[in-house]
């Protein structure tokens, strides 16, 4: 079936409208970070969850809660800590002496936004109970399991330079997270205004909400109806099949540096966060250049590398740069 292109790119024109009112109105508290804040508005809108890594002070948290106040959803922030219990993230029961029966306490968990601050820090229990949220979008307290309101979105941070009472995420649940981001610092010019807006003892400036999370719904709908060639599929397809067998894309240097290259659910998020990515640029269609915009953050937490890449500083976003250098872009 032939797809009126006209008739969608103005549909799409109209259903991304809000994408500038976000940036805007962002753009009152948050200097700079346009890639942090475009990333998490692409988690949002294809229902993904972001794992951001970067030293603490680069404004993740004040990040994640503007955005959480622009959309005018209930929005929790965790302290991960190695004395967390499963009960502190999702709830539990309590005895109720005067009706003599357990009443569930539900925990921060049941929020639209959460922030995970500092997973890394969370012992395995807590880290299981929050993957059940992430993945089936509901909890279970006793013998009850109750759905997690949408959107439902899980936005983790860690820090990379503390190793000291951490631990490591399981391969498994990193995997569950759509986007990995590598936060850096602002430049001279940013730093400067965050300098000049930030270095007042007076109140923050407040943010309205300009987007309703039915606006959020609708365009996650939408996004489904962006086009996407044949060969952007394939060429999605080729990319990741090269961090699994990288000789038959002419990589054979890089078949012994990766241990696991990534799974089909990479496939799928690619494909859902380059439709993401159009949309944003309010496009009705897909290019190879959305693809590799957003491949980097796709991919590089899902290549396990080999000890002889670590023993050669070889990180898995060298990985991802020498495939996207050598798989053929249609």
């Amino acid at each position: 079936m032939a797809v009126d292109m006209k008739a969608l790119g103005e549909k799409i024109e109209k259903s991304s409208a809000f994408i500038e009112d976000i940036r805007k109105e962002l753009d009152k508290v948050i200097i700079g970070q346009n890639y942090m804040i475009d990333r998490l508005l692409v988690g949002l809108l294809t229902n993904g969850h972001v794992l951001l890594e970067g030293v603490p002070g680069l404004a993740k948290t004040l990040t994640v809660s503007s955005l959480a106040t622009v959309l005018n959803t209930d929005f929790q922030r965790i302290q991960f800590t190695p004395d967390l219990l499963p009960a502190d993230l999702i709830g539990t029961l309590i005895y109720n002496q005067k009706e003599a029966e357990f009443l569930v306490k539900k925990g921060p968990i049941f929020a639209n936004i959460i922030l995970a601050d500092e997973i890394n820090r969370s012992p395995a229990k807590v880290q299981s109970a929050l993957l059940e949220a992430m993945q089936e979008k509901q909890v279970t307290i006793g013998e009850s399991t109750f759905k997690l309101e949408e959107p439902f979105l899980v936005l983790a941070t860690q820090n990379p330079v503390e190793q000291e009472g951490t631990y490591p995420l399981p391969e498994a649940q990193v995997d569950r997270f759509m986007l990995k981001l590598k936060i850096g610092y602002p430049t001279e010019v940013e730093e400067m205004e965050i300098m000049r807006r930030m270095a007042r003892t007076g109140p923050k400036p407040t943010l309205d909400t300009v987007v309703s999370t039915e606006k959020i719904m609708d365009a996650r709908a939408v996004i489904n109806d962006i086009y996407m060639d044949e060969k952007v599929e394939k060429y999605i397809v080729d990319l990741v099949f090269a961090t699994r067998k990288p000789a038959n894309y002419g990589l054979k240097e890089l078949e012994d540096l990766i241990s696991f290259g990534g799974s089909p659910r990479a496939t799928i998020n690619l494909n859902l966060a380059s439709r993401a990515q159009a949309f944003m640029e309010h496009r009705a269609y897909v290019t190879p250049e959305d693809v590799r915009t957003i491949a980097m953050d796709v991919l590089r937490h899902r290549i396990i590398p080999t000890f002889e890449a670590e023993a050669e500083d070889i990180s898995p976003e060298d990985i991802v740069e020498k495939i996207m250098g050598s798989v053929q872009v249609p």
